[in-house]
Order: structure tokens, then C-alpha cells, then sequence
């Protein structure tokens, strides 16, 4: 099964654009993907769907590129809920929310994002995101949509 949580098959899933096969479809797609490559270590790929306008670009490849691996593999990733996604508004923005379950040996790091993604021409690329705490809402991290997602 996939990492992403998708109930398919890695294969048929989010391998295609792991493997450079293909570019995720649409936003959503790209976050279960980056999701998954968490999971299975794939640094590279956190790199190349890293928008150009996100902070993370202006930094050596490398550097990063250790940086981002060396979390994966501290972490582990047992799943992935989506509460919410919105398609592209008219500048070309488009925002999913989600609820990744991580784990720091054993310790519950799971969180709650509300992720900016934008085209770059070639694909779907993160851009930013909210993130927050289960601790730090005031419902459950499933009970949240788009518009109930506290921003502040």
C-alpha cells in the first residue's frame, strides 16, 4: 500500500512521480506524494516539488537536501488524513489540508497543515503552510476543514 494513505498500491500511486515518470495532477496529489516520500525517504523528490519561491530554494541544494533526509528518517509516517482541498483561485494558488500523523521514537509529533501550493510551469510545487498542533486546536484535527482551519 502507499505511504500516503490513498488505498492504492505504491506501484500505481505516488511511485510514477517519485520515479520522475510523471508530474502529480493537481495539488492534492502533490501533498499525499511529498507525504509518501517522507516516508520512504525520498529527499531528492522533497526537494524538486519545493516551489521556487519557497524559502528552503535560496539554500544549497545539498544542504537541504541532507537536512530534509536526515528528518525522514528520524520520523515515522503510519498516515495521512486529508480534510480538505481547494483548486486553483484565480492567481493560480491552491491550499490543501491535511492531517499527518508523525512519530519521533515512539513520541506523537502529528500535526495539522493547511499547505499553499502553485504551478511552476512543469508541476504542482509546495509553496508554504500553517501548521498547528493537535494540542493547540480546540477540536479534533479531523473535525477541520478549510474554512474552520485556524490561521492565527
Amino acid at each position: 500500500m502507499c505511504p500516503c494513505s490513498s488505498g492504492q498500491r505504491y506501484k500505481q500511486c505516488c511511485a510514477p512521480f517519485h520515479k520522475g515518470e510523471t508530474e502529480a495532477p493537481d495539488a492534492e496529489r502533490l501533498m499525499r506524494s511529498r507525504y509518501a516520500a517522507f516516508a520512504l525517504r525520498d529527499a531528492a523528490y522533497l526537494w524538486k516539488t519545493l516551489h521556487p519561491g519557497h524559502a528552503m530554494k535560496a539554500r544549497p541544494e545539498a544542504d537541504v537536501v541532507r537536512e530534509l533526509r536526515a528528518f525522514a528518517q528520524a520520523h515515522q509516517y503510519p498516515g495521512l488524513v486529508v480534510l480538505g482541498h481547494q483548486p486553483p483561485d484565480a492567481s493560480g494558488l491552491s491550499r490543501v489540508l491535511f492531517f499527518a500523523k508523525v512519530f519521533e521514537k515512539g513520541k506523537d509529533q502529528s500535526f495539522v497543515e493547511r499547505s499553499d501550493f502553485r504551478h511552476d510551469g512543469t508541476g504542482w510545487r509546495y509553496l508554504d503552510g500553517v501548521l498547528k498542533l493537535p494540542r493547540e486546536l480546540k477540536v479534533p484535527p479531523e473535525s477541520l476543514t478549510l474554512d474552520t482551519f485556524p490561521v492565527d
